[in-house]
């Protein structure tokens, strides 16, 4: 007991201690009490006593962020930047409300604006630790990996006992190429703390990566205490799955993945009949009249080439093929047409439609704008003066039709792989906040066949218009597909693309080690040593699998 004491006394929680130190105190009761609403997730109950106080007390700048906090927890994102952009306005001191708000913009990678809050938040306090992670954060997005790998260098010198930390200079380390000290820093946090399920977790996110039988013993009994947090019991039951599959103990394995999984379901909310419904309203919308119609629209420059497809379908690999060649520069998974499309969607809002319902309405003056836009905010992320640039977001599959529509001219590659391999390596990894659908074979399942659905409407729709890469072709007939990708950009072939691994740049996915290495067949059937635990899975896809690589007919 007393040791385990000394240990955890050692542990620094540099985040969570400054953050208790930014908050203000709430010095009149009614206050105390909508922060404990808010806590506890009671937002509406909190939203009704903060009006009531504000209207008692307009202007009050405790209450209005609070408010913000409200807007903040039901995702209306413009609300809240909106309420503390006013308590800025009258008290720009506010240290508490400019990080609210900084964070705020970070959540919509807009990160030339999170430095700026950045900086004023560290001329004030240099040292503070949340104003520096909030700056290396704005860096990692701008694309600038080695500058935040510095930042959180100097803080592991001045936190030697953050395993937080630890964890974050190792990931900072992986995105730049460098694999063995990204190792150490993730060791580093382990041995800080053997609870550190974020040490234990990035380094099963290595996919090259293997753990010692002393490991698994030190994860079993981190696993064993009942007093750590769902989300920490989550990351070591991932991290202990990744480690038994290796092993090759798959039933263990599956079911480690499996108590993972169910734990970060239950913790979110996530209803597929969205994307189903979304789905339907494509097809009504984007038709082939429809695309005649807006025939000459949008803006005709060709720069982009859009890598999309569900997760963990192969598009790193594509992408390093790409990057590889001395026409297209590789970039990285890039939110700025999402961030359009929600411009469009508040826009329709406004207007009283819905979206893509309100395409037809949009003149081509307006379509070309959106297209202009998403250059001009892609610009930050290209370093070089090659006429091409990728942008992986897998999840721009949604928007293949937009892409037509704004930028007619620019490339769709749809990276696609056995819908059991795909969803399986899905369900075997934890994503990043945000990314509701892989926690549940069920819904990873109706993903997969809405993602179909979609690009096979697209494909009758938009004949020609999007280029298709089956990952299993890709390994076993790499430079016959190479060849094809590349005739589809408009580029001559160069052998530095089959020498993709030898190409140097920053690669911040899950796959970036094994696109650093030559192609390699072991992840092809992988998903067949759990095929004893997925039936419900080959029973959600249904046709989709039996028809595998061609596509069922949808009604």
């Amino acid at each position: 007991m007393g040791g385990r004491s000394l240990r955890t006394a050692a542990v620094q929680d540099v985040f969570g201690e400054a953050l208790q130190a930014l908050a203000p105190p709430l010095n009149h009761p009614r206050l105390r009490e909508a922060a404990t609403f808010l806590e506890s997730g009671r937002s509406g109950a909190a939203a009704k006593l903060l009006h009531e106080f504000l209207h008692a007390r307009p202007g009050d700048t405790g209450a209005l962020r609070l408010l913000a906090e409200v807007a903040r927890q039901k995702r209306q994102m413009g609300r809240a930047e909106e309420l503390l952009q006013k308590v800025l306005d009258c008290k720009p001191a506010f240290a508490a409300a400019r990080f609210d708000y900084a964070n705020l913009l970070l959540e919509k990678k807009s990160w030339k604006e999170t430095l700026l809050q950045a900086d004023i938040l560290l001329k004030r306090e240099p040292r503070n630790p949340l104003f520096r992670k909030l700056r290396a954060e704005a860096l990692t997005i701008s694309g600038d990996h080695r500058a935040a790998m510095l930042l959180w260098q100097e803080m592991v010198v001045d936190y030697p006992a953050s395993p937080q930390c630890w964890v974050r200079y190792g990931s900072a380390l992986r995105s730049v190429a460098a694999g063995e000290d990204s190792i150490a820093a993730f060791r580093r946090a382990v041995a800080i703390d053997p609870t550190s399920s974020g040490g234990w977790l990035s380094l099963a996110d290595m996919k090259t990566f293997r753990f010692t039988p002393e490991d698994l013993t030190q994860m079993e009994a981190s696993l064993a205490r009942a007093e750590i947090s769902a989300d920490d019991r989550s990351n070591l039951h991932f991290a202990l799955g990744k480690a038994y599959g290796d092993a090759r103990l798959f039933e263990t394995s599956y079911h480690h993945f499996a108590k993972g999984n169910a734990l970060r379901r239950v913790e979110i909310q996530y209803d597929p009949e969205v994307l189903t419904a979304y789905v339907s309203a494509c097809k009504s919308v984007f038709t082939s009249d429809f695309f005649r119609r807006h025939a000459g629209a949008g803006c005709v420059r060709s720069d982009p080439v859009f890598l999309v497809g569900m997760p963990r379908a192969g598009s790193t690999l594509v992408e390093q093929i790409l990057a590889s060649h001395s026409q297209i520069e590789g970039t990285e998974e890039l939110a700025d047409l999402s961030i359009i499309s929600r411009e469009i969607q508040q826009r329709a809002k406004t207007e009283g439609h819905n979206y893509p319902q309100i395409l037809p309405t949009m003149d081509p003056a307006g379509l070309r704008r959106y297209g202009e836009s998403y250059l001009e905010r892609t610009q930050v992320h290209r370093q070089s003066a090659r006429p091409f640039f990728t942008d992986k977001m897998g999840a721009n599959f949604a928007l293949a039709g937009l892409i037509h529509l704004i930028l007619p001219n620019a490339k769709i590659i749809d990276v696609r792989r056995h819908p059991m391999a795909c969803c399986f390596s899905n369900y075997s990894q934890v994503f990043a906040q945000g990314t509701n659908n892989a926690y549940r074979l069920s819904d990873l399942a109706r993903l997969y066949c809405d993602y179909v659905e979609l690009m096979d409407h697209f494909d009758a729709v938009m004949p020609g218009r999007v280029h298709r890469v089956f990952y299993e072709e890709l390994v076993q007939h790499p430079e016959r597909e190479a060849r094809r990708l590349l005739d589809y950009i408009g580029v001559t072939f160069e052998d530095s693309c089959l020498n993709f691994f030898d190409t140097a740049r920053t690669i911040t996915t899950v796959s970036s080690e094994q696109v650093r290495r030559p192609i390699y067949h072991d992840a092809l059937d992988y998903w067949r040593n759990y095929e004893p635990w997925l039936g419900p899975l080959r029973t959600a896809l249904g046709p989709v699998v039996d028809t595998y690589p061609q596509v069922p007919v949808f009604s």
